[in-house]
């Protein structure tokens, strides 16, 4: 063996530990210190009173600076985000510039709490300053659309998880830039106000995924000059921080270069967020935060009037190119852009519509559920789980809309994991459960019982699913009964055997006995037929045969019924009736049921060709075991004589020794006197066989 070679080849093994052990730590106090600074900072903002911090998922607004934490509204336990931006990033800021930045930073959120509609983000607590930061909670965040493109400044190391098999689909594309355009018309339309910088640091998609416009930092409203409306312009300085400015790849020619501006200038910034959005977050020019970049890329375009568009969709790319031209008045407006055929998809109508369900009467509502499978199906699974799921259960609510609703969740639950199935359905049903009426609930959830049982934990199909069993078979509603009694045989296998026979068979048996319906009786009757081969001999023979003689009545579909579980129970090997009990119990009872008026000639046939088998099993069954009986009988007689046999050899062998020990020290004379004595003995036994028994 080669010692210099194993001596390599282990210290190449020790770097490497060496070195992933080094990077975990390094990771680990990466983490640590990311969840110390976030308690750090906030330490002594007013937030944190009404607010539990978690962890750091995000970042947001100009060059990322926000931090964005996981939270939870301590009086409530509501989910909500954490906003942080920390001032110590301004350290190292000149005083006049470091007043103009949290300036800046302090106007986003503020603007952001007076304004409320649908597509800007929702602020829950409005901005709060300590000494070390500046903080606001909203409804809860995923991430910035810039952390979804790839961005991942100020942002925890590594990732989170999410976001390493996050991917952004076409329907999400589609919908998200429809609700951008929207909060541009609130905001252009009604609220009269510029926002100035429409890239992807200042929008933020929700955990429910929507895309909202959270940034208003650079925002204006107007000025009326000689009787017309105008905005006042960025006027961008290189000398000042970046984070006080607007993205110079996202700002329009007139906002960077004028004095001046309209509201086409949005509408600039949103032809680059979609190229940018469908092109791996690169926007069509890369200025790089330079006025001479800036001015050289305008000067292209405006020479150049039809710029590449990359993996943009070509039904977009007309609108696109009219959005990104140099002269304001080409560009289509919000109410233009609302309109496009682009929009009109039928997936991200089938959302549209899922966000204004709280609009629309149940007549609509119930229309539009009974189609949503087609569109859930060509939807991705995550864009199901984030974006119909909660609309969905959000209806339960509701009793009337349970049952359109329903049948979409369970559906959804059926392409879910196990774990997604506990953590994101199975609490929004346990409610549902409960509901009794309308009836059609229950039914539905008999219908998709193999999924129920098949993803609930045991413990809550005992607690939940169980008991709307139960119920059922107790409701006054006999379609229900009928329904539930069809159907728990198809389940009857995936029910714990103590649940089945301690909860279920009880409830069938009293509702055989107590209803008056002639159908629920036969009904009940097949189903405990059908569920026969899920229980043990002992529990058919001692719960289930005795009911039959219960059972008030003598119809011939009642008959039949009866009859089907007898000859069930005498199939199957597992529960068949010894001959016994079919000779003292199961004959004598269907005897007199087999000539019972109501039955036809082809019903009593089947009665007597039950009851012939019956026989017959009893007379082979009693003649084999009189013939074993017989069998042994005569193998004791034949071990009996064989021991009779071995003890007259026994006696004969003591009585050979006695005859020797007389003879010994005899003469021969004497010897041979004994001899004749001993033939005479002998010969007067065997004279005397059968008379009496010989002693010597």
């Amino acid at each position: 063996m080669d010692l210099n070679k194993v001596s390599t080849y282990s210290a190449a093994v020790f770097d490497r530990i060496k070195t992933v052990a080094k990077n975990a730590t390094v990771t680990a106090v990466s983490a640590t210190v990311n969840a110390v600074g976030a308690v750090g900072s906030l330490i002594g903002n007013p937030l944190t009173k009404d607010f539990d911090v978690g962890k750091h998922v995000a970042s947001f607004g100009p060059n990322l600076a926000w931090k964005i934490y996981e939270g939870k509204k301590r009086t409530t336990g509501q989910e909500v985000s954490l906003v942080v931006f920390e001032k110590r990033l301004l350290d190292k800021v000149d005083k006049r510039e470091r007043d103009f930045v949290m300036e800046t930073m302090k106007k986003g959120p503020v603007q952001l709490t007076r304004l409320r509609h649908p597509r800007l983000l929702v602020v829950q607590h409005p901005l709060e300053e300590s000494k070390d930061c500046l903080a606001f909670a909203t409804e809860p965040i995923f991430a910035s659309l810039a952390n979804l493109l790839g961005k991942h400044e100020n942002m925890p190391s590594p990732p989170p998880h999410d976001f390493k098999t996050f991917e952004l689909y076409d329907v999400e594309r589609v919908y998200g830039l429809f609700q951008l355009v929207e909060g541009l018309t609130f905001l252009h339309n009604d609220a009269k106000i510029l926002q100035a910088s429409l890239a992807p640091e200042l929008i933020v998609v929700t955990k429910n995924g929507q895309w909202k416009i959270a940034g208003l930092f650079f925002s204006s409203t107007p000025v009326v000059i000689d009787g017309q409306s105008t905005y006042n312009a960025g006027q961008w300085e290189a000398r000042l921080w970046p984070w006080a400015q607007p993205d110079l790849n996202y700002a329009a020619p007139e906002y960077i270069l004028s004095r001046s501006c309209d509201l086409s200038s949005d509408m600039f910034s949103l032809g680059v967020l979609i190229y940018s959005i469908y092109n791996k977050g690169k926007p069509p020019f890369d200025c790089d935060n330079n006025m001479a970049a800036f001015k050289r890329n305008v000067e292209q375009m405006s020479r150049n009037n039809s710029t590449p568009l990359g993996s943009v969709p070509k039904e977009l790319q007309e609108h696109v190119r009219s959005l990104l031209s140099i002269t304001g008045t080409v560009r289509p407006d919000v109410h233009m852009m609302c309109k496009i055929s682009f929009f009109e998809n039928v997936a991200a109508m089938t959302l549209q519509y899922l966000d204004s369900l709280v609009q629309r009467d149940d007549m609509a509502k119930s229309q539009f559920f009974r189609g949503l499978y087609k569109v859930m199906s060509k939807l991705p699974k995550r864009v199901v789980i984030q974006r119909v799921l909660p609309q969905l259960c959000s209806e339960f609510s509701n009793h009337q809309m349970v049952p359109f609703a329903l049948p979409n969740v369970l559906l959804i639950a059926e392409d879910c994991t196990s774990q997604e199935y506990v953590d994101l359905i199975l609490p929004e049903l346990k409610p549902v459960f409960k509901i009794q009426e309308p009836v059609q609930v229950v039914i539905i959830f008999l219908k998709k019982m193999d999924i129920l049982l098949a993803k609930t934990p045991k413990d809550d199909v005992r607690d939940h699913v169980l008991p709307m069993v139960c119920k059922a078979l107790e409701a006054p509603a006999e379609q229900l009964q009928e329904m539930v009694l069809s159907i728990i045989p198809s389940f009857s296998n995936m029910i714990e055997y103590s649940a089945m026979k301690n909860s279920i068979i009880p409830r069938i048996k009293n509702l055989i006995l107590k209803t008056t319906s002639l159908s629920i009786r036969v009904n009940g009757l097949v189903c405990l037929g059908k569920m026969l081969e899920h229980l043990d001999k002992y529990a058919v023979l001692d719960d289930i045969l005795p009911l039959m003689n219960q059972i008030p009545s003598r119809e011939p579909p009642t008959l039949m019924a009866i009859l089907g579980i007898f000859n069930q129970t005498m199939l199957h090997k597992k529960l068949g009736m010894d001959k016994d009990y079919l000779a003292t119990k199961a004959i004598p009872f269907l005897f007199p049921l087999a000539v019972e008026p109501g039955l036809n000639l082809l019903q009593f046939g089947q009665y007597m060709k039950l009851i012939n088998e019956m026989v017959k099993r009893v007379e082979t069954e009693h003649r084999t075991k009189l013939e074993q009986l017989n069998k042994m009988q005569e193998q004791t007689k034949s071990s009996l004589k064989f021991v009779e046999e071995v003890q007259e050899a026994k006696q004969m062998d003591d009585l050979m020794g006695r005859i020797d020990k007389l003879m010994g020290g005899k003469t021969e004379a004497e010897q041979a006197g004994i001899h004749q004595l001993i033939i005479n003995l002998f010969s007067s036994a065997l004279s005397t066989i059968g008379q009496g028994t010989v002693s010597v």
